[in-house]
């Protein structure tokens, strides 16, 4: 046979091997690049030809006929070995060409050529950078044989369980396996045989017990506790129809005590019982708030079928695991007793003090075991850590020792006081029984014939001296003792928590903040409001407020009621004796009752009243924060058409989905499947251009819109989603509805059926923003845009709402980023959790998972966790068994794929929908029960029913075989189960078969009617009030008409100015509503762009995303349209401070807001002018700052200390802005004018202007005629020296503080003194016209002219009043202004403190 000779790889060829092995191109391996040039010749070619013979290969069918003819001494090379292993050939891909033999369909031999393409070399890199490279870093084939090994031992893990545990651990850090739910501790979540979530439940309370007498008294307990929700029993009875109140207890007693044997014993999960088992406990199954209309004997045919919230069921497993908390403490709480206790035993000699503890031990352990909550238990920790304190546990040589604290209890103990407090009359537990009724007062006290002091003298010593002392420790003890005694604390409790009122009042920094429009305005002054009527979430208000220091709490009981209880107390403790003994012992007794009303009892109740309030609150807030995702989570997918019979009913529609955003890239549009797969992306970023003279921008925005017309024709979307966030998504509506017009105009044959009467709808992007930066969205959405991201988020949000939630509900938790409520951030992240599951697990079980549909698109598994006896780990598990799996046929092979345990199968499988669809779709033996709710253990009772329907309304003979077939019989004939009087049939059955099947009965009916029919709420389209907060994110607590808002002008019209507010939403300030004068005005004169007005909301347009603003003075300053908020009815003003608070009001309105500016400057600050002052006050003269003007974003203003108490203002105008440009007007001017001057920037400003000014000013300070002190201290010490040298004419400078900025030359020539005024400039002094750069030019001038007449511009006191006005208390900002137009002068404020006397002239109002 001839051997085919063939070249099989270029690298192993053979024939000519050696003639072209060393010409440079082909590398040997064993070829070194150093080699010695003196090895010998003969070596050489001995070595050249070993090594030919080694690497001698032949084809295969060569190979193949050796071995045919038993031809020995020529083997195959081992798999893997290759001659030479690298090309030098940089920089370029080497395709190595395989030839390999295939025969056709006749037997005919074909030499096909496939390219094998080497590893990869990145272009421009050496060999040697890629040799060195795999000398670090090590094979790379290598690692991927590694990566493949170890996905198979995750496979084998996924078969077999526990095996993948051991292997991951090296593989994977713990945080990933946690996340995963890979770890140890869920390996034995999945392999216990219970509820996911009751095996977590019971790691904190552990087991719960299951005997019949626990489960009475739990259940007894449960009842007491749900009687106090009033409430929930009055509606109970209206739905129950039934106003006997006994009757309705006893049915709800019998319901929790079935619950609890259901939880307990049979370990069902909440879900599995309210679906499956709802006829052991139907009354804990109504929502009040759903079904108060509803009662379980109505006609069937009225009876809706929609999602419950099962809050009764919800509450009784709260309630159960305090109860088994409880117990749980108790018992723990009887051992240490017993065990300290007998430690006690061993060291008590003295026999009275043994047989008071044996008593005092008794009482506790009988009230413990009667203890009915944690607080009682703690009353009992209490009295027994006073009695049987622990004493220091001694500590080995060298070992550090915590310093011994003993109480003063102790100490007075430890000296045998206790004795003494014994003879005060009852002990504190029978005093406790007494005062609580429990033990009537039998017999009268018999007071001892020794005094108090008599008796007390006996027990002096070291640490008592005196007999006073003595009683005062013995009253210590025997009030501490009362206090502490269980019985009489719960009854004090139980008239605290009655009686107590509530009481707020501001602090002066609140009484200056909290104004009308304040969140916290509703209370700001509440007298007398009891506990009880705390309803919502107002205390945790109230509790914030006083942490920020703006309210005072007192929480006290009403004078009477604590004379009525000090009265009662009185009676029961002190004696009824007349003698002078019994009334000193009285008084000691009434000592005693004090101390321990006003130093313990009381105040521990305040603290309880605190805890109580804020436990009321919060679980207030939580139902309103459940409701807020029920209501999101409850809502069905959006469905196009009713009349669209290309849609599958259940089927979610083709979404296109688009996101606004700034950035790069900017609008996107993604395009998700019916099952919310992405199909395809676009940006459009133009599509929003305003500007119509921009020929290029016109342009790229019809590109765009054409580029969104194929996109949309291509794709055929039943719906469009927009994410609402701000005013622009409006014109990008409008522009998507012009594109869809468009194509029906020009190409109507482009669009299909299902695009007619599509709509555009407006979405809310938080929860899809925070997808967008969630970790799970990566492991979805590898490699995609965040922009894209957040739109498939808005996408499947409108068609799964359920699965979408869920998705964020993972191992990060990021839901409880989500924002449901204005007052979400006052509950701590546990629970809110423990709300988000209790609403998931509600709905998901009544949804239900299409476990098929799920395995192939993984996104929609997300609610797997939440069914009935899964969890997060034996979800996980779950899945991945299905998506290995790809799909099953029936239910009952969920036993071996993911639910192998039979508890847990039970629990969840009713919940899981098995039907044709998936990689399921083509498969026809389908079980039809699997596509309904109806559970597996019930399927014979399907069945029976089915039957009974098939030979009801057939009367031909049938026999067995057509009687399997009735299921699907009845369920092709809807009509006859339409018919069928469910509730008569049984009762019918429960006569036959002694068992209540009422509502499964009716349950199975309507799944065979309708298997899993969806009972969310329909998707409806967001109302106007919903647009408006997502558009502009306002809402009735944050904008409302009368509220007193800022607005900066931003356009200018004769007749209306356009006005923008901080949100961004637009404002309409017609001339009607601009000023009370009733002239003829041009608001183009009035106001200038940038300028900020304080303004009121006068009306809200919703419709066009604006408000009507007015800024009248008799409308802005009205406080009473001033969105006036809730107000209590306990609110009542302290009418003490009333004027006191009106005078501050008045301050603050006069107080001017700044807009915060973009400025970076060391000196520039984002402060008013009262912050400018209050930072300048312990700063050194002529310290100096920046802040933003009043008078709008085109001002600065500078602020500098002149003086302690005196501060100087001077206005500075920016330059060279486009007012239309928003940022513009945030940032720096590009020119700064002051005056006549002008400046580049800060850093000239400060150069110029205030260094220099700063300099004079220090001068002036420090001359040596400078006096210090106010006009008439400077005026009496003139007349003093004036005395002492009649003969001159003194003089001296002074600071005006009545006109910052300015100096006071004072001087007396006879007996009065006389005043002229001096300015104070960069460039020096101003007096009488002149600049002056030095003080000695001005006095030597002012002396040789000191007769000379003033100019008639000079400087006197009414100019200056004149032209630097003082701050004015109206709204708005003063203009500035300066001495002459050509210098500029100052405007400054002084201290409260200072002389406020001026002229009237100086009180002139100042101008806008």
């Amino acid at each position: 046979m001839e051997i085919n000779k063939k070249i099989i790889y270029f690298e192993d060829a053979k024939e000519g091997q050696d003639e072209y092995e060393d010409d440079g191109f082909i590398v040997n391996e064993d070829k070194q690049e150093n080699g010695d040039p003196d090895e010998p010749r003969q070596k050489k070619k001995k070595k050249k030809k070993i090594d030919l013979e080694k690497n001698f290969v032949l084809d295969e069918d060569d190979y193949v006929l050796l071995e045919d003819n038993n031809v020995l001494g020529i083997r195959r090379p081992k798999a893997g070995t290759k001659k030479f292993k690298r090309l030098k050939k940089a920089g370029k891909d080497t395709d190595l060409r395989v030839h390999s033999d295939f025969f056709d369909e006749n037997g005919n031999n074909i030499t096909v050529e496939k390219l094998k393409r080497k590893s990869r070399q990145e272009y421009g890199v050496s060999s040697s950078t890629v040799e060195e490279a795999h000398d670090i870093f090590g094979d790379p084939n290598e690692y991927l044989n590694r990566r493949k090994k170890s996905l198979a031992r995750i496979d084998q893990f996924d078969n077999s369980g526990r095996q993948m545990e051991g292997s991951l651990k090296n593989v994977y850090e713990p945080f990933i396996l946690t996340e995963k739910y890979l770890t140890e501790k869920d390996d034995l979540i999945r392999n216990i045989d219970m509820p996911e979530r009751i095996q977590i439940s019971e790691e904190s309370t552990g087991p719960a017990p299951v005997d019949i007498m626990s489960i009475k008294e739990e259940t007894s307990w449960i009842l007491s506790q749900l009687t106090t929700k009033i409430t929930w029993f009055c509606k109970m009875k209206v739905i129950e129809g039934n106003d006997e109140g006994p009757d309705l207890f006893k049915k709800v007693e019998q319901d929790i005590e079935r619950f609890l044997k259901l939880h307990h014993v049979e370990k069902h999960d909440i879900p599995f019982i309210a679906m499956y088992r709802k006829e052991l406990c139907l009354s804990l199954l109504k929502d009040p708030e759903q079904d108060v209309a509803e009662n379980e004997d109505e006609d069937e045919t009225k009876r809706t079928t929609r999602l419950k919230r099962n809050k009764i069921l919800w509450v009784i497993k709260d309630l159960d695991r305090k109860w088994l908390l409880l117990r749980k403490r108790q018992n723990a709480l009887q051992l240490y007793y017993n065990k300290r206790y007998e430690e006690e035993l061993l060291k008590m000699h003295d026999e009275a003090r043994l047989n008071l503890n044996k008593e005092l031990f008794k009482s506790i352990s009988n009230s413990l075991k009667n203890a009915e909550s944690e607080i009682e238990v703690d009353d009992v920790n209490l009295k027994f850590n006073l009695h049987f304190p622990l004493d220091e546990v001694n500590v080995s040589q060298g070992q550090f020792k915590r310093p011994k604290r003993k109480s003063h209890y102790k100490v007075c103990s430890n000296a045998g006081l206790w004795e003494v407090a014994a003879k005060f009359g009852c002990n504190s537990e029978q005093f406790g029984l007494q005062v609580t009724l429990v033990n009537v007062r039998r017999e009268d006290l018999e007071d001892l014939k020794e005094s108090p002091e008599e008796i007390a003298s006996t027990f002096t010593g070291p640490l008592f001296e005196t007999p006073q002392a003595v009683l005062k420790g013995a009253r210590h003890m025997a009030a501490v003792e009362i206090s502490s005694e269980p019985c009489f604390r719960k009854h004090v409790r139980s008239i605290f928590m009655e009686e107590a009122v509530v009481s707020t009042r501001p602090t002066p920094k609140g009484n200056m903040i909290i104004d009308p429009s304040h969140e916290f305005s509703g209370f700001k002054w509440l007298h007398g409001k009891p506990l009880s009527q705390f309803k919502d979430a107002q205390w945790l208000l109230i509790q914030r407020a006083e942490e920020e220091k703006l309210l005072e709490v007192t929480i006290k009981l009403p004078e009477s009621t604590l004379n009525k209880l000090t009265s009662e107390s009185n009676d029961c403790y002190l004696s009824d004796g007349v003698s002078i003994s019994a009334r000193l012992w009285n008084e000691q007794r009434k000592l005693i009752l004090q101390d321990a009303f006003s130093n313990f009892l009381l105040p521990y109740m305040e603290k309880q009243a605190r805890v109580f309030l804020t436990a009321k609150a919060k679980a207030w807030l939580l139902e309103e924060y459940g409701k807020q995702l029920w209501n999101r989570a409850s809502v069905a997918p959006y469905q196009h058409k009713e009349n669209d019979d290309e849609l599958d009913e259940e089927t979610a529609p083709r979404v296109m989905a688009c996101c606004w955003d700034p950035g790069n890239p900017a609008t996107t549009f993604v395009m998700l499947d019916s099952l919310g797969e992405v199909m395809d992306v676009l940006h459009a970023s133009s599509l929003i251009i305003w500007s119509r003279n921009n020929q290029k921008q016109q342009k790229q925005k019809k590109i765009d819109q054409e580029r969104v017309r194929e996109f949309m024709t291509e794709h055929q979307p039943h719906v469009v989603v927009l994410g609402a966030v701000n005013l622009a998504c409006r014109r990008l509506k409008e522009e998507i509805y012009e594109i869809i017009f468009k194509m029906m105009e020009e190409n109507p044959r482009d669009v299909s059926q299902k695009m007619d009467g599509i709509r555009i709808v407006y979405g809310d992007e938080s929860l899809p923003r925070i997808y967008e930066h969630s970790r799970i969205s990566s492991d979805q959405l590898p490699g995609q845009l965040g922009i894209v991201k957040r739109a498939v988020a808005l996408g499947r949000f409108l068609q799964n709402p359920l699965a979408m939630i869920a998705t964020l509900c993972g191992p990060g938790k990021e839901i409880l980023s989500w924002k449901l409520g204005s007052l979400g951030y006052l509950l701590t992240p546990d629970e809110k959790y423990e709300m988000v599951e209790q609403v998931m697990v509600d709905v998901t079980n009544q949804v239900g998972i299409d476990i098929n549909l799920a395995a192939a698109h993984d996104w929609l598994f997300a609610p797997l966790q939440f069914v009935s006896g899964l969890g997060p780990s034996k979800a996980g598990h779950l899945q991945r068994a299905l998506i290995r799996i790809g799909a099953v046929t029936c239910r009952k092979k969920l036993i071996e794929h993911g639910l192998g345990t039979m508890s847990v199968f039970r629990s969840a499988v009713g919940f899981l929908r098995v039907r044709c669809c998936g990689m399921a779709s083509a498969s026809s033996n389908m079980d039809l029960l699997d596509d309904t709710r109806i559970h597996p253990e019930s399927y014979n009772l399907a069945k029976i029913l089915a039957k009974d329907v098939y030979k009801c309304f057939e009367n031909d003979e049938i026999d067995d075989v057509v009687l399997e077939m009735a299921i699907g019989y009845v369920r092709n004939h809807p009509k006859y189960l339409e018919d069928l009087k469910i509730f008569e049939y049984a009762k019918d059955y429960e006569i036959k078969h002694g068992k209540n099947k009422r509502e499964t009965l009716y349950d199975i009916k309507m799944e065979l009617l309708h298997g899993f029919r969806d009972w969310r709420s329909p998707y409806e389209e967001p109302s106007e009030d919903e647009e408006f907060l997502m558009i502009t994110g306002e809402n009735g607590d944050t904008l409302a008409e009368g509220k007193i808002v800022q607005a900066t002008v931003r356009s200018i019209q004769s007749e209306r100015v356009f006005c923008v507010l901080d949100s961004g939403l637009d404002g309409i300030l017609f001339k009607d509503g601009f000023s009370d004068e009733r002239d003829e005005i041009d608001l183009t004169t009035k106001l200038q762009v940038g300028e900020i007005l304080i303004c009121k909301i006068k009306q809200i347009e919703k419709n066009r995303h604006c408000v009507v603003l007015t800024c009248k003075e008799i409308q802005s300053r009205s406080s009473k349209d001033q969105n006036p908020r809730s107000v209590d009815p306990y609110y009542c003003e302290d009418q003490s401070s009333l004027s006191q608070e009106q005078e501050k009001a008045q301050k603050e309105l006069a107080k001017k807001h700044v807009k915060p500016r973009m400025i970076v400057h060391p000196r520039f600050q984002n402060i008013t002018f009262e912050e400018a002052m209050e930072y300048l006050s312990d700063k050194a003269v002529g310290e100096s700052t920046f802040h933003p003007s009043s008078r709008g974003s085109s001002y600065l203003s500078l602020t500098i200390k002149i003086y302690d108490g005196v501060y100087a203002h001077k206005e500075i105008t920016e330059g060279g802005k486009d007012q239309k440009d928003a940022m513009s007007l945030l940032h720096l001017g590009k020119t700064l004018k002051i005056g006549n001057e002008n400046f580049e920037d800060l850093d000239e400003v400060m150069d110029r202007y205030v260094d220099p000014l700063v300099t004079h000013l220090k001068a002036m300070l420090n001359y040596r005629k400078f006096r210090r002190g106010k006009k008439a201290e400077v005026d009496d010490l003139l007349r003093a020296e004036k005395s002492d040298y009649p003969m001159r004419i003194v003089y001296c400078f002074g600071i005006c503080h009545e006109h910052p900025g300015a100096f006071i030359l004072s001087y007396i020539r006879n007996t009065n003194p006389h005043h002229e005024y001096i300015g104070l400039y960069p460039k020096g002094f101003k007096f009488r016209k002149h600049i002056f750069d030095n003080i000695d030019g001005l006095v030597a001038y002012f002396q040789k002219h000191i007769n000379d007449p003033w100019p008639e511009k000079a400087l006197s006191i009414q100019s200056v009043a004149a032209m630097v006005p003082m701050r004015s208390p109206a709204v708005g900002a003063p203009t500035g202004g300066g001495w002459e137009s050509n210098t500029g002068g100052w405007r400054g404020q002084f201290n409260s403190s200072r002389d406020k006397t001026c002229t009237p002239s100086s009180r002139g109002k100042s101008t806008n």
